[in-house]
């Protein structure tokens, strides 16, 4: 279904995006960032800190690592400023970079078994599928930003794959 050298692509990109978010949100005031926009997690923080709760959570079912602290009702309040989303931010695509450029073929198959907190079951899926899910929730929820941050007139990060430079920085 994907391969290793898929999942190293779709790291790196969001590396990438995740440093021009990083660079957006440093040219605006707390008040714009924290602003409730009516999107599904309010504000671009709270949309930043539910994506960044995501990866961690995925991670963790994948890599074996860390779980973020509470439950995605409480995932937009990660982490109380744009600095210390950075921070953790910079941390977590590390530990996705990491994690993908160590996989192998094999590590793609089988099935991944975890408890849904929201669902109150336990889950199986396959490896594959969930793993394009960590990427695909990636890349939903920075297009949210994305439309946050036009609207509040900031520029917006390029995010089409073929401009994602060949080299480089990934973090």
């Amino acid at each position: 279904m994907i391969t290793p050298e898929y999942c190293v692509a779709m790291a790196r990109y969001n590396a990438w995006q995740n440093r021009q978010v990083k660079a957006a949100f440093e040219r605006l005031s707390e008040a714009t960032l924290t602003k409730n926009r009516k999107a599904f997690f309010g504000s671009l923080l709270g949309t930043a800190n539910h994506l960044l709760w995501g990866d961690l959570m995925w991670m963790h079912r994948l890599d074996g690592g860390a779980a973020p602290e509470g439950g995605i009702t409480k995932s937009a309040a990660l982490c109380p400023s744009a600095a210390d989303w950075a921070v953790k931010r910079f941390r977590a695509d590390a530990r996705i970079l990491l994690w993908a450029e160590g996989l192998k073929a094999v590590d793609l198959t089988g099935p991944l078994t975890w408890y849904s907190a929201v669902k109150k079951v336990e889950i199986s899926k396959s490896m594959g599928l969930c793993v394009m899910h960590l990427f695909n929730h990636q890349t939903h929820h920075r297009g949210q930003i994305h439309a946050m941050l036009t609207q509040a007139g900031a520029d917006a990060p390029v995010s089409d794959l073929p401009f994602m430079p060949d080299d480089g920085p990934w973090l």
